[in-house]
């Protein structure tokens, strides 16, 4: 996918560092090709003629979405899944859900960061990054990895003990 322009006023991205090519996880290649499928057999129907120029995902009369018809839609999709309040979510927290399950997977933030078009890693993990687990344990993973997690230690069973 290239993300060379945007829905801002002048078309253009925010930074340079936002133009960007990804490369997509082989499920959503799967998903988009069936919803291209359905747009062309759709445009064929009404019939149109087909171009790969066609939004992705345009109103139901072809045109651009607008923020407000995108806002509108994800909370209708929100709704049909069962979430209590819709109305308190917006698509900006799809973005977050990207950065922090990448984030709890390993991948360096700077990776990340790239991922989404910062220019550095600070915005990435200020505003972001939401740490999924709820315990830091890589200290102890660590040590134990150093000296090993021996369970032949004896524990103290004295009511003074930790």
């Amino acid at each position: 996918m290239d993300v060379w322009r945007s829905v801002r006023r002048h078309g253009d991205t925010k930074t340079r560092k936002s133009r960007r090519s990804l490369a997509m996880p082989q499920q959503t290649v799967t998903v988009m090709r069936a919803h291209k499928r359905r747009e062309q057999a759709a445009c064929l129907a009404a019939g149109d003629e087909w171009t790969d120029e066609r939004l992705v995902f345009p109103t139901e009369t072809g045109e651009l979405r607008s923020a407000l018809d995108v806002r509108r839609n994800f909370r209708t999709l929100l709704k049909e899944a069962g979430f209590e309040n819709p109305k308190e979510w917006t698509p900006r927290e799809l973005r977050t859900s990207f950065v922090s399950v990448l984030s709890d997977h390993g991948i360096p933030i700077e990776v990340i960061s790239r991922l989404v078009g910062h220019n550095g890693s600070g915005t990435t993990e200020r505003v972001y990054r939401k740490q999924l687990r709820p315990v830091i344990s890589e200290g102890a993973e660590a040590m134990d990895e150093i000296f090993g997690d021996d369970d032949d230690v004896v524990e103290d069973e004295s009511p003074d003990s930790p």
